[in-house]
């Protein structure tokens, strides 16, 4: 196999001999994803602190002294410009407050019963008319929504402090207390985010990077006439087949593992800029040595699987356009792939499922940053997709050797 370790030097050669390549397959792609995510982290924290500073405009219509009470005491009027209006006054405005609410100028309505407190004070048995509290809010507009939240926690205080007059010991109405204790592997928890993101991400980069390479390698060079002449030299057509596809999956690797890298120094980055809204698991991923070889290895084969599919798509294209055109569907598929294991409900997937490419190396990847994944379901994904892989290099292969393909006879 003299001839493919002439092959693969040689594109490599091609690659790292050229810095703008270098830079456009390597470091830009790194500074990207650190910065994009950084900077979403950097926004998003921006965007919830703005929400919660916001001075809510509030009309409040037949306020009774214990809700005026209730809206002091919570705090609500600190972070609230209230209005306070009448029944008369309320009507009068009506149509225009809500129309201001509609544009987001308005935040929150609240409209008592008028006669509220005689309503609560004459009830006795059931059957009995229980006054009512209406609350208007715009659910598309953040600043609503947050105002409506923070009012709720006025009426629960309100509904206590109106038990409380009624019944007197509110000990009464407490049949049961409950405790709660969460038991959850910790790794799996503090790697939630992370653990739904980056199979998707991984196996949508996996395929950008092969994609980069494979077109102008192979339909590049042979609507340039570079691979006619190739073909022509003592070089063996399987070794040409062998050392354009492993040169390829060695630079789309590297590319691979650099978006990788990226993607988990970046996460942390951008759940530590979001503060606590990043519960949910940006920071907690950590790989063991075992874990690294597994997704190492998982990343290799579904490069090798990617290169292939490209390969074969370059192959049997007359020029780059048209095989960028045969590939986009693919690429669809891929991403579609990768996006169906963002939605688990948890179950245990049977091993079948691991062994469909793209989609069973995905979904080990999920596993693997939760800590979940088994030897049989590793070796499941890396069977499907290097069996797939074979056959898809032998078409390859079949392929060079036909002249009406390799020369668009």
């Amino acid at each position: 196999m003299k001839g493919s370790g002439i092959i693969i030097r040689k594109e490599l050669k091609r690659v790292f001999g050229d810095r703008k390549l270098v830079f456009s397959l390597f470091i830009l792609p790194a500074i990207l994803v650190v910065v994009i995510y950084s900077l979403m982290g950097v926004l998003i924290s921006s965007m919830q602190k703005d929400i919660e500073e916001h001075i809510s405009i509030t009309y409040v219509v037949n306020a009774t002294e214990g809700l005026k009470s209730a809206i002091s005491g919570q705090g609500f009027d600190k972070n609230a410009d209230i209005t306070y209006l009448t029944e008369t006054q309320y009507a009068e405005q009506k149509k225009d407050i809500e129309s201001l609410m509609l544009e987001g100028n308005v935040d929150l309505i609240v409209v008592q019963d008028p006669r509220f407190d005689s309503k609560v004070a004459a009830y006795s048995k059931a059957g009995d008319a229980i006054p009512v509290l209406n609350i208007y809010f715009n659910s598309a507009e953040n600043y609503s929504n947050q105002a409506y939240g923070e009012f709720s926690k006025v009426l629960d205080a309100y509904r206590t402090l109106l038990l409380a007059d009624r019944v007197g010991n509110l000990e009464l109405l407490n049949v049961f207390t409950q405790n709660e204790e969460i038991i959850v592997k910790e790794e799996k928890a503090n790697s939630q985010f992370i653990s739904m993101m980056l199979p998707y991400l991984i196996t949508m980069m996996l395929f950008a990077g092969a994609m980069s390479v494979g077109v102008d390698a192979i339909a590049g060079e042979k609507e340039r006439g570079t691979l006619a002449s190739m073909l022509l030299t003592p070089v063996k057509r399987n070794e040409i087949v062998v050392g354009k596809l492993v040169s390829m999956a060695i630079l789309s690797g590297l590319s691979a593992i650099v978006y990788a890298v990226a993607m988990i120094i970046a996460m942390p980055m951008m759940g530590g800029a979001m503060g606590d809204m990043a519960e949910a698991g940006f920071g907690g991923l950590s790989f063991g040595v075992t874990q690294a070889l597994e997704l190492l290895v998982i990343m290799l084969v579904m490069v090798y699987l990617y290169v292939a599919i490209i390969g074969l798509l370059a192959v049997i294209a007359k020029d780059v356009k048209t095989a960028s055109t045969y590939i986009s569907p693919v690429y669809i598929v891929v991403i579609l792939a990768g996006m169906m294991t963002m939605f688990n409900s948890g179950k245990d997937r049977p091993i079948f499922h691991y062994m469909i490419p793209v989609y069973g190396n995905a979904l080990a990847i999920g596993d693997l940053c939760g800590n979940e994944l088994t030897t049989p379901n590793f070796l499941a994904c890396l069977a499907g997709s290097a069996v797939v892989a074979v056959i898809l290099t032998a078409a390859v292969t079949r392929a060079f050797n036909s002249e009406k393909i390799m020369f668009n006879a």
